[in-house]
């Protein structure tokens, strides 16, 4: 919830500050908000292909689709919306564009800087709020288990099954092995030995070889002491997010 209103507000901030610049060029309020919302698709579109594109080529050709994209969505709002609206303006009349709304390099950078906006606050939003609203479904006993990974203190490998202990006290059993369980994580949670992973965020590092999850007290192995590079000392030292 908080992701989503989180998501909402950068794009009416973002869209403001378009709108603002636009602005500049000699467009009234309306007509700038108008233009500053045709930036947001085409954002949009290069944040979500462009990780997609593998190639160099293939990622020059998705920005000169995005930038051709984006100048024919102002050139539509110049010449046939406003001209509905206004009936006086022609809708061949070239003159009525700014020509740095016709600049690639204007319109790219532009662009690029909302993308890299949502793209760095997205993931800022994910790291703070990445526990409170997801949740994971799995079998234990033949039966299907939903739990929010926040409730999850952690998971212990015991031969050919994990057992998985939440903060409640509850215990499931399940036969997904451990490093599919850390895959799946990821940051949210922190391998400290081969048989166990831990909840990053209620993990505390209470001695060099021990942490203490949720009053659970489990052992860190040195190897992965190394891995996920904790560093130890004989005082008490918070456990890293």
């Amino acid at each position: 919830m908080m992701r989503t209103v989180g998501k909402i507000a950068y794009w009416v901030v973002a869209i403001a500050l378009a709108a603002a610049i636009l602005v500049s060029l000699e467009y009234t309020s309306s007509q700038a908000l108008l233009i500053a919302l045709v930036f947001c698709p085409c954002s949009l579109a290069l944040e979500f292909f462009m990780p997609k594109a593998r190639k160099v080529i293939d990622k020059v050709y998705l920005s000169l689709s995005v930038l051709v994209s984006l100048i024919l969505l102002i050139l539509i709002c110049h010449h046939f919306l406003w001209a509905m609206i206004v009936p006086e303006v022609s809708s061949t009349n070239m003159s009525l564009v700014p020509p740095m709304l016709i600049n690639p390099v204007f319109l790219g950078l532009i662009l690029t800087a909302l993308a890299f906006g949502d793209y760095f606050w997205s993931t800022w939003l994910n790291r703070r709020f990445r526990q409170a609203d997801r949740t994971i479904t799995f079998h234990s006993d033949r039966k299907s288990v939903t739990l929010r990974i926040a409730d999850i203190a952690y998971i212990e490998s015991n031969d050919t099954e994990v057992k998985i202990e939440t903060t409640t006290g509850e215990i499931f059993r399940n036969k997904t092995r451990i490093s599919q369980w850390e895959n799946l994580h990821g940051d949210d949670f922190l391998r400290i030995h081969r048989s166990y992973l831990v909840n990053a965020d209620l993990a505390e590092l209470v001695s060099p070889d021990v942490v203490s999850v949720h009053g659970t007290r489990l052992p860190v192995s040195r190897k992965y002491k190394e891995v996920t590079g904790i560093v130890l000392t004989k005082t008490e030292i918070p456990f890293p997010r």
